[in-house]
């Protein structure tokens, strides 16, 4: 299933948090710290019609509290506005 966001919104699949600490203790769901992060999936378009300044496969921090999550096919996404996207993250050597 193909989904592409509109107008000014990009979708994009949730990091998960750490299964376990350093130690190698295990970390059950209802102690996790949600990380506001994730790959991008698809991206919508300005108001102009041309494309945002991501690609798939960006990471990206995120913030906010108006996106909409929803799992499709057992995977969880999220649609946020592209003015919620805090930062792009890029490795460096």
């Amino acid at each position: 299933m193909k989904i592409t966001p509109l107008g000014e919104r990009v979708l994009i699949e949730p990091s998960t948090g750490e299964e376990r600490t350093k130690g190698g203790i295990y970390i059950p769901d209802s102690a996790k710290e949600t990380k506001k992060e994730g790959t991008v999936i698809e991206v919508g378009t300005t108001k102009q019609g041309t494309p945002l300044p991501l690609s798939k496969g960006d990471k990206i921090l995120y913030g906010g509290y108006s996106n909409e999550d929803f799992e499709i096919e057992g995977k969880k996404y999220i649609i946020l506005e592209y003015k919620d996207i805090i930062a792009k993250l890029e490795r460096t050597l």
